[in-house]
């Protein structure tokens, strides 16, 4: 799903539930439902959502709304994801690590 939203580092609940065209009730059922759905809340309550919670909300909404995913099977597929990624991220973080000690020992 394509979503029309302008580039800004923080959107209201409104502005996304109009662009994925579901209710305001919807975001903040996912957001208790989801863990890795959290928005910046300011003092008085007022969630604030970044670009990467919309790339999230978009991944829960292509799951449960597009393949007709149930919550349970959509969080699974959510932890799976995120378990790749962060290994992926570990071994970029490790190929580093690995290059610089390689540069290390090359000038003793």
């Amino acid at each position: 799903m394509l979503v029309n939203l302008p580039d800004k580092l923080y959107y209201s609940i409104g502005e996304i539930a109009e662009a994925f065209d579901v209710k305001t009730s919807l975001l903040r059922f996912w957001e208790n439902e989801f863990e890795v759905l959290c928005p910046k809340k300011n003092k008085s309550g007022t969630r604030k959502y970044t670009p990467k919670n919309v790339e999230t909300i978009q991944l829960i909404y292509l799951l449960v709304k597009e393949k007709g995913m149930t919550l349970e099977g959509a969080k699974k597929q959510i932890n799976q994801k995120s378990k790749l990624v962060s290994q992926q991220d570990i071994l970029i973080k490790l190929e580093k690590i690995k290059s610089e000690l390689k540069k290390i020992s090359d000038q003793l």
